[in-house]
């Protein structure tokens, strides 16, 4: 069974399957990119960086995808946590967008208050690839 999965997680598109799963895990839909990533460097340790980057590139671009869809939101009363926590920290609290529940509306919001695109994408960036740096780590000293 193991071996089956540690097969899968070898295939020749799984950068591809990566890719997407951290995109699509940037929105508001669960795309279980942490266990893609997990996948892939236990099945393919040598790459596990190639593999991280891979899935901070993905997740950055997701969450860019939320900042251009927040530039587009009409501007009304702005209310709700991840502004508070936009006012409150500014442009750093961007980088706390891997966090589950609200980390995925900072991008959003970013975009509704008309942030800065380069600087919120460089603090997404960070934030998210530090997630899956963390995540493989652990995997590398409980696993491998």
């Amino acid at each position: 069974m193991i071996e089956n999965l540690l097969t899968l997680f070898q295939h020749e598109s799984i950068e591809l399957v990566l890719f997407v799963a951290a995109f699509i895990s940037a929105t508001v839909i669960p795309g279980g990119s942490e266990a893609v990533l997990l996948g892939a460097a236990a099945a393919q340790p040598d790459r596990t960086l190639e593999f991280v980057l891979i899935a901070m590139a993905g997740n950055t671009l997701g969450g860019m995808t939320g900042y251009l869809i927040g530039r587009f939101i009409p501007e009304k009363k702005k209310e709700g946590r991840a502004l508070a926590w936009l006012h409150k920290y500014g442009i750093w609290a961007v980088f706390f967008s891997w966090v589950p529940l609200f980390g995925d509306a900072l991008p959003v919001a970013a975009g509704w208050l008309r942030l800065n695109p380069w600087l919120t994408a460089l603090f997404v960036a960070l934030g998210k690839g530090a997630r899956y740096a963390v995540l493989v780590a652990g995997l590398h000293l409980a696993v491998l």
